[in-house]
């Protein structure tokens, strides 16, 4: 198995501060929209996101929410070992809002699709968007594409990508792995 450094520490860095900045352009000051970190590895795309949005760019009162989609995907009963789930945390109402899901790596749009079917447990938002550092943009079962991306990979057979995030692997890197 091989490995090959798709973003290094400081390409992960510049990438979360152009998304931050794509997102300031759209959405202002963030009133009307909320952050949905997709689980479980959205989470720390999300964090890092909201983070930046508010040391960095002086944006207030950003809300931040965990979706748990373990139980919408359409391929939760096909595996022999039981799922784990993990905790969805949304604390604010999505009706009327502009919701931006954020995932590290978009790949065949399953996730994206349970997503969909999963917040409307919350309401209805007007509007959704998708964030996500890395888009395996060959690989897609379903016609779904990010409005704002990291980088584009063109990872193909057995090849995965590997998001290492600093709080949960030690390092901020993205790697493709060929087995």
């Amino acid at each position: 198995m091989s490995q090959k450094v798709l973003l290094n520490a400081t390409e992960v860095h510049i990438a979360l501060h152009r998304l931050a900045c794509q997102l300031i352009e759209n959405h202002d000051n963030f009133e009307d929209t909320v952050l949905v970190g997709i689980q479980p590895r959205g989470v720390f795309l999300a964090e890092r996101l909201a983070q930046l949005l508010q040391k960095e760019y002086h944006i207030e009162g950003i809300k931040l929410g965990y979706l748990d989609i373990t139980f919408f995907r359409d391929d939760f009963r096909r595996s022999e070992k039981p799922l784990e789930a993990n905790k969805t945390k949304i604390n604010f109402v999505v009706e009327d809002k502009k919701v931006v899901f954020i995932d590290d790596v978009l790949y065949t749009g399953r996730s994206i699709r349970a997503a969909l079917t999963a917040i409307q447990s919350f309401g209805r938002p007007t509007e959704i968007e998708l964030l996500t550092l890395i888009d395996r943009r060959f690989s897609r079962n379903l016609p779904i594409q990010p409005d704002y991306r990291g980088r584009q990979v063109d990872a193909i057979n057995k090849e995965k990508v590997k998001v290492h995030w600093k709080e949960n692997d030690g390092e901020d890197a993205v790697y493709l792995v060929k087995s």
